[in-house]
């Protein structure tokens, strides 16, 4: 991925040590180990519903320029995909929504810190909170993604900020606090599937942006795509649930298969159109 020498993001805040409190789950969190696996996987921050929280390629994994807390580029990485995400996303808002794009704000953190939707914290991973439009990202958790989740690489780091500000999209466009208030309404088997509806549609909004990023600024290098569908295929329900040594039990899928993320996410890279990544009306995921 090239982002060496770009503009990085003023809507950035660096924050170190902190303490107290327990970290609240995001979405979809399960029990045992794959409780600990999921909050290391980008879902949205929902807790208590705050003011609203294809097959695999077959490719080689490419681990291109690892990205971890060791790094000490690690914020101007995180600054310019930022930065990447409010130009695209602006332009797409004026080209297919008609209204102005109002970035989110992301928090950058290690150790722990408090967000307007709890306790933020290793455990929690990344996630997106609706009640004031941030998004909070610890800093070790690239070298999580890399090294305990198998999905290396710049471009995967990548696509895991695109996903969170794919939610901050969904609230802008009133599509997230309206799913979460119906997630309210219905039983728990109703409300994992329109967390799956939700997340896929982030991931397919993350492809747009991809998309558009690379129409943009010419971001994309060879093995780039691979990396995020990797990600994609490393970080879906079933995949966890096989690595914690658990039976796959599509009726508690809070994000979707590995599958189901890797074509949406081609969905929106190959369309680069917010109408193709509608979720929440086909009947195949």
């Amino acid at each position: 991925m090239k982002w060496q020498g770009r503009r990085v993001s003023r809507n950035i805040e660096r924050r170190s040590g902190g303490g107290g409190g327990r970290a609240v789950g995001g979405i979809g969190g399960i029990a045992g180990i794959v409780v600990l696996l999921i909050g290391w996987y980008f879902g949205v921050d929902v807790s208590a519903l705050v003011g609203s929280g294809g097959t695999s390629t077959g490719s080689e994994q490419v681990d291109r320029g690892p990205i971890d807390a060791a790094d000490p580029e690690l914020e101007q990485f995180v600054g310019v995909v930022l930065a990447d995400t409010e130009e695209v996303w602006a332009k797409i808002f004026a080209a297919q929504v008609d209204e102005p794009y109002a970035p989110p704000r992301l928090v950058l953190f290690d150790g722990i810190t408090q967000s307007a939707c709890g306790t933020a914290d290793a455990a929690t991973g990344p996630f997106y909170c609706p009640a004031n439009a941030e998004i909070f990202l610890d800093t070790a958790f690239f070298r999580t993604l890399r090294d305990q989740l198998g999905a290396g690489g710049d471009f995967a780091a990548a696509y895991v900020i695109a996903h969170e500000v794919a939610h901050h999209v969904q609230n802008e466009l009133g599509i997230l606090g309206q799913v979460n208030r119906m997630r309210g309404q219905v039983d728990a088997a109703q409300s994992n599937a329109l967390s799956v509806r939700t997340e896929l549609q982030a991931d397919c909004y993350a492809g747009v942006w991809a998309q558009g990023a690379q129409a943009m600024f010419g971001t994309l290098e060879p093995g780039d795509i691979d990396e995020a569908m990797n990600a994609a295929a490393r970080i879906g329900d079933d995949a966890l649930q096989r690595g914690a040594g658990q039976a796959v039990r599509p009726d508690s899928f809070t994000h979707g298969s590995s599958a189901q993320r890797q074509r949406w996410f081609a969905t929106g890279y190959e369309s680069g159109d917010l109408t193709a990544c509608d979720t929440f009306s086909v009947d195949r995921l």
